[in-house]
């Protein structure tokens, strides 16, 4: 699992470097996540552009990167190929995490 981050403002972006996020890589990522977002960027956009699948696991690690970042913390999503965006949009996700279609859009969006 590899991420990368990069700050645009009181914006941190962290970048998944991997096409999957799913059980095989759940835990690493909730641990890197963690290791990333130890700053104190108030908002924080994860770019999932490379990701071609996720499964419940890798969406149960990245709700829990989003507990992790406490209340007065944002995470929104950018970036997702239209299966991760299905998977989100089919368990209500999308209503917990604001979705942007690209990174872009995400960083142009108030903050809300």
């Amino acid at each position: 699992m590899g991420l990368t981050s990069a700050s645009n403002g009181a914006t941190q972006i962290i970048t998944v470097h991997s096409d999957r996020i799913d059980a095989a890589m759940a835990i690493q990522f909730k641990e890197d996540m963690r290791s990333e977002t130890e700053t104190s960027a108030d908002r924080v956009v994860l770019d999932l552009s490379g990701v071609q699948f996720i499964d419940s696991s890798g969406l149960g690690a990245i709700v829990a990167s989003m507990k992790q970042l406490g209340k007065d913390r944002q995470l929104d999503l950018a970036g997702p190929q239209p299966v991760v965006e299905k998977v989100f949009r089919l368990t209500r996700m999308d209503t917990v995490f604001r979705l942007f279609s690209t990174l872009d859009d995400a960083l142009s969006a108030p903050d809300a």
